[in-house]
């Protein structure tokens, strides 16, 4: 039995969610440590959720 209309390969499941609200979570923080003046946590919050967290979580 076929289905009309192309069929996506990517699908959004509970790991995906995961990804995406750790990496919301590590950019609200990152903003918020830059904003008090912290100058190591701060960017190492905004690399984990931008470079790593945001992009496993469209991926995988």
């Amino acid at each position: 039995m076929q289905t009309s209309g192309p069929q996506s390969r990517l699908q959004f499941g509970a790991v995906n969610a995961g990804l995406l609200a750790g990496a919301a979570l590590a950019l609200v923080g990152g903003y918020y440590l830059l904003y008090t003046g912290s100058t190591t946590a701060a960017p190492l919050l905004l690399v984990l959720g931008y470079c790593v967290l945001l992009p496993l979580g469209l991926i995988l």
